[in-house]
């Protein structure tokens, strides 16, 4: 049975463009399936209009870094249904772009279902025109999650004022020995900073530029040295055409 599309009435979906999403509907799950004591990495860049979900199984002992980059498409999303199993540790860094009347989503669901898993969420925004990206993410963690530490960062830079960020980052605990964090901000470019450059004699634009990719950076941190050179370069390009 096809799945009802969904509505404003859905709290995952309430910042979506519903006719765009009824575009790409319905929506195949992908299983991503990290087998126990294995570690696995990997990069997903998201440019063409169309929304993704992916169900990520995390065994015990084993570790999944994902990297994500969505930019340059009118409406996209991507969606996680991550499950933790003993002593897992799931480590996510995504960037997000958008510009014009671009419409990024990014939806989490991290469950920690056994003791001793780790999880990271850094997840970063830009956005200009009348572009808006949203962050959505939940850490569930049951009764059996005892020794959880799971955190949640989102970040997101508005370059114009027509442009919007919405953040949703939710916490349900059912565990009482665990270490569970999450922090949401979203703001302008710092003026005094573009000040500060300019009288360096670094040109506005250049500075503007220098200062979002060094925002977006945080989203890279532990991949290897070729990795965050080739996404670095990508960013930029992408920042480029945005401005």
């Amino acid at each position: 049975m096809t799945a009802a599309l969904p509505t404003r009435r859905d709290e995952a979906w309430r910042y979506s463009d519903l006719k765009a999403v009824a575009r790409h509907w319905p929506v195949v799950v992908e299983p991503v399936v990290v087998p126990a004591g294995e570690h696995r990495t990997d990069i997903i860049r998201a440019s063409e209009d169309g929304i993704r979900h992916l169900a990520i199984s995390i065994g015990a002992g084993a570790s999944y870094r994902l990297t994500i980059l969505d930019a340059g498409r009118s409406y996209g999303r991507i969606a996680l249904d991550v499950t933790c199993h003993e002593g897992a540790d799931f480590q996510l860094g995504a960037v997000l772009v958008g510009h014009g009347a671009q419409t990024i989503e990014l939806a989490t669901t991290v469950r920690h279902v056994a003791p001793h898993a780790t999880s990271r969420q850094i997840v970063r925004a830009v956005a200009g025109g009348t572009a808006t990206t949203s962050y959505l993410g939940q850490v569930a963690v049951a009764r059996e999650g005892q020794k959880t530490d799971a955190s949640q960062s989102f970040k997101a830079l508005l370059l114009n004022r027509g442009a919007a960020a919405n953040a949703k980052p939710e916490l349900e605990i059912f565990a009482d020995d665990v270490k569970c964090a999450h922090g949401a901000a979203i703001g302008e470019i710092d003026r005094a900073a573009l000040f500060y450059m300019a009288s360096r004699g670094v040109p506005p634009a250049q500075a503007r530029a220098l200062m979002t990719r060094a925002f977006l950076s945080d989203a890279l941190e532990g991949l290897d040295d070729a990795s965050i050179e080739a996404l670095d370069a990508e960013i930029s390009a992408i920042l480029e055409r945005a401005a």
